[in-house]
């Protein structure tokens, strides 16, 4: 069974609520797998999917509506990610869907995105709704890359490591400002892979930390550094062709606005070694 916690709450009891939603259906999905099922289900899994569209459409309608409102920076980003998702359950595979066998299979599969998709979802993108300041504001910001005191959590250590990601962030963003496009994208490469690399190595630091602290908030952590880490693996580099600037910019606010949401509301609850 898949348990809505705590860290997979974002604050907003409307999200929240539709999300627990989202969560009972992934383990009614979970409960037709696991059952000792000896004939046909078709009809169950029918209304499943059916189900699980109306209420993701219902869902994404709400998230997107509060995040106009506040003026959200994420929006086009999570407008993105909800029609990926609606566009994947509609594609699930039902041919030969009398064949019992090929039922459990697209359940499983169903079980398998659900999952994942609803856990890194929520625990990378969603966790940021209202947290980021309005668009317009964070682009009249001196300098957003900048490590200030607000952001130490105590621990020396992790401190150090937060200050070198943004240093990486920051270095990425004065680049991003001075885009020569005979030059800028491969070093921009460059500096994400460098990114890619100290993030999993900032991970690795810190749960290991945590471990030797006996920390009961580590699996959420663990959680949130998965979830970090798929998005910057599976970054759509395709998008960048278009217009490079714009996109790098975009994704850029995306990076900061997490660690900057990641190390207020999550790693400063983690305690000291005194």
């Amino acid at each position: 069974m898949f348990e809505f916690t705590e860290d997979c709450k974002i604050g907003i009891e409307q999200i929240d609520g539709e999300h627990r939603q989202l969560f009972e259906m992934l383990n009614s999905a979970y409960d037709l797998v696991t059952a000792d099922l000896q004939g046909d289900c078709y009809q169950q899994l029918k209304e499943l999917i059916a189900r699980l569209d109306e209420y993701a459409e219902r869902h994404f309608a709400h998230e997107e509506a509060y995040m106009t409102q506040i003026r959200d920076p994420e929006l086009i980003r999570q407008r993105t990610q909800h029609a990926f998702f609606r566009e994947k359950i509609l594609m699930l595979d039902l041919t030969n869907i009398d064949d019992t066998e090929a039922q459990r299979q697209v359940l499983a599969d169903l079980v398998t995105f659900l999952a994942k998709w609803l856990y890194h979802h929520i625990l990378s993108s969603d966790i940021l709704i209202g947290k980021l300041p309005p668009l317009e504001e964070w682009m009249i910001r001196e300098n957003p890359c900048e490590f200030t005191d607000d952001y130490l959590v105590g621990i020396d250590l992790i401190d150090r490591e937060h200050r070198e990601l943004f240093r990486i962030v920051d270095k990425a963003g004065r680049l991003v400002k001075s885009y020569d496009a005979s030059s800028s994208y491969d070093k921009f490469m460059d500096i994400l892979e460098e990114l890619r690399a100290y993030t999993a190595e900032h991970f690795r630091d810190e749960e290991e930390y945590m471990e030797g602290i006996r920390y009961e908030g580590l699996p959420a952590q663990r959680r949130a550094h998965e979830a970090f880490i798929d998005k910057l693996e599976n970054i759509n580099l395709e998008a960048v062709d278009d217009n490079p600037q714009k996109y790098l910019n975009e994704l850029l606010e995306f990076l900061l606005g997490w660690l900057i949401n990641h190390i207020l509301y999550t790693d400063k609850k983690i305690p000291g070694d005194s």
